[in-house]
């Protein structure tokens, strides 16, 4: 009997999934100094331990006024390099998982204290605070200070920095890298006629909003090396009328196939506080499916993903050919022992935790290959 489709193997631009659910990156708010800290072991260690195909690391700031807040990680100096290779040391001491890492710029959404500090921009003179930057000099709340245009060596620096930090993601081991143009950030603010209102060649037209993260794009595309994948997060619409949408999501998508992205994961939201979601199960599947009816390339799709059947749903019908978990496996980090327990498939398990399986499944499980169907209720 063939395999769920969940639970059958990819290849995503020569990587070689086990399955089709990857870990979404997830901020953690634990850095110092953009240097990964003991509770990144922690929180990347357990989550390797899961039974997913792929881990992909928190947005990584590729220079430091580039992170969401303070106590982001970054990739930007030695110190960040070394600090991250040691937790990808320790966690690959024990699994065999790939391990992604989504680079990123904050822009005009830079500068705040972490969520449970209340998550609100900081000064650029108040502690832990700087001046953001943008394409132009809005702001994303009428109350926040407001960013500083980029001018053409700034996008230049802003260039460079990316390609340098994936040269850094590729000397440390890293599998992927996935770069950051969603969720209100700085490469989603160039493409968005709501924060980009630039007259020069990166304003105005789609052609011209696409261009800077195009050109960023490009640059991790050749620092990366060419047999390990560079992919793209993107959001699917702003939520807001006269914004980014599903069509121009559509255009940005086919000119990334053509520069050799190797997948579009598609979420939603972010850079307009007037946005007016309508959030449920699968809310944002729709804008996956029109991406991956567009492309080539696989699609992820993320958000409220939740239960077994409807992950399966998604991928069977060709709705997005992977579906990529975040608050779903915190709240339950072996849900793909679950899932693969619940629909008749397989997935890796640590040796240790072989044990685990109640006695209803050891009779699918084979010891020798240290893969099984797994269940921990």
């Amino acid at each position: 009997m063939n395999a769920p489709r969940l639970f059958q193997p990819l290849d995503v631009g020569g990587l070689v999934l086990a399955n089709r659910i990857v870990i979404a990156p997830m901020c953690q708010y634990s850095a110092v100094d953009g240097c990964m800290t003991d509770w990144h072991i922690i929180h990347l260690g357990h989550l390797a331990l899961s039974g997913a195909a792929l881990l992909t690391i928190e947005a990584t700031a590729v220079v430091p006024e580039g992170r969401i807040s303070y106590a982001d990680v970054g990739l930007w100096d030695d110190a960040c390099e070394q600090a991250m290779a040691r937790v990808l040391a320790a966690i690959r001491a024990h699994s065999p998982m790939p391990i992604a890492i989504q680079l990123a710029h904050a822009g005009r959404k830079a500068s705040t204290n972490p969520p449970w500090l209340g998550g609100a921009q900081l000064a650029p003179d108040a502690q832990g605070g700087w001046q953001t930057v943008s394409p132009s000099s809005l702001g994303f709340a009428a109350t926040d200070n407001a960013p500083m245009a980029l001018d053409e060596a700034g996008l230049v620096r802003v260039r460079d920095a990316f390609s340098a930090a994936a040269r850094r993601a590729a000397r440390i081991g890293l599998d992927a890298i996935q770069v950051h143009c969603a969720h209100g950030y700085l490469l989603h603010e160039f493409l968005s006629p709501l924060s980009n209102q630039r007259t020069d060649r990166y304003g105005g037209s789609l052609e011209n909003r696409m261009r800077f993260p195009l050109e960023v794009f490009a640059a991790v595309r050749e620092a990366f090396p060419a047999d390990r994948p560079v992919t793209v997060r993107l959001s699917g619409t702003d939520w807001v009328n006269g914004g980014w949408d599903v069509e121009q999501t559509v255009a940005f998508s086919r000119l990334l196939e053509a520069h050799g992205c190797a997948a579009i994961h598609v979420s939603s939201g972010g850079l307009d506080p007037r946005q007016q979601i309508l959030i449920g199960p699968s809310y944002q599947v729709p804008l996956a499916r029109a991406v991956r009816s567009a492309v080539g390339i696989p699609v992820v799709a993320v958000g409220l993903i939740t239960s077994f059947e409807q992950a399966e749903s998604i991928v069977a019908t060709g709705d997005a050919d992977l579906v990529a978990l975040a608050r779903t496996i915190l709240y339950d980090p072996r849900w793909p022992w679950h899932a693969a327990a619940h629909l008749g498939a397989s997935v890796h398990a640590p040796k240790p935790y072989l044990r685990a399986q109640p006695q209803q499944y050891r009779h699918l499980f084979d010891v020798s290959q240290v893969a099984g169907r797994c269940d921990a209720r």
